[in-house]
C-alpha cells in the first residue's frame, strides 16, 4: 500500500485505539486504573481547536467505547465535550491566566461536569440518578498529573 508524499499522517493512531480499548476493559476490572476521561476531554479540546478530523474521530471513538464499558447513554460524552468546549472552556480560559489551574479546571469539568450532565438528563427524561463513588477524587488526581504532562 502505498502513501501520497503530500499525506504523511501516521497510522499509529490506530495502535493508540487498541491501546486504550485494551486499557478500558482493564480499567473497568481494576478500580485502581483511572478510566482517563479528563485525557480525552483534552485530546477531544485539542482535535476541535486544530480541526483535525482524525483525530476527532479516533477521540469520539474511544469516548463511544468509554460509555458503553461504564454503562453511560450512548454519545452522551461526546455532547457534553462539544457544549463544554463551546461554552465553559472559553469562560475558563478567558477568566484564568495560570496554566495549572487551567489544567485542574479541566480535570474537575471531565469529571465533576459530566456527572452533573448526566443527572440533569437523568432528571428530564425521568431515569436513574448515576452514582458516583469516591475513586473519582483519586482519579482526579491521577488525571492531573497526566493532563499536564499533555
Amino acid at each position: 500500500m502505498q502513501r501520497s508524499i503530500s499525506h504523511q499522517k501516521p497510522l499509529v493512531p490506530f495502535l493508540y485505539v487498541v491501546l486504550f480499548v485494551f486499557y478500558s476493559s482493564l480499567s473497568s476490572i481494576y478500580l485502581f486504573l483511572p478510566p482517563l476521561l479528563a485525557v480525552l476531554f483534552v485530546l477531544y479540546s485539542n482535535a476541535l481547536k486544530r480541526e483535525d478530523f482524525l483525530l476527532l474521530m479516533i477521540v469520539s471513538f474511544c469516548l463511544l467505547v468509554y460509555e458503553a464499558n461504564k454503562g453511560y447513554f450512548l454519545f452522551s460524552t461526546i455532547i457534553y465535550f462539544s457544549l463544554a468546549y463551546k461554552f465553559i472552556m472559553p469562560k475558563i480560559t478567558q477568566n484564568f491566566s495560570c496554566k495549572f489551574c487551567i489544567k485542574i479546571s479541566f480535570v474537575l469539568l471531565a469529571y465533576i461536569g459530566y456527572y452533573l450532565f448526566l443527572s440533569l438528563i437523568a432528571k428530564v427524561f425521568l431515569l436513574p440518578l448515576p452514582n458516583i463513588n469516591y475513586y473519582i477524587v483519586y482519579y482526579i488526581v491521577i488525571e492531573f498529573f497526566l493532563v499536564s504532562l499533555l
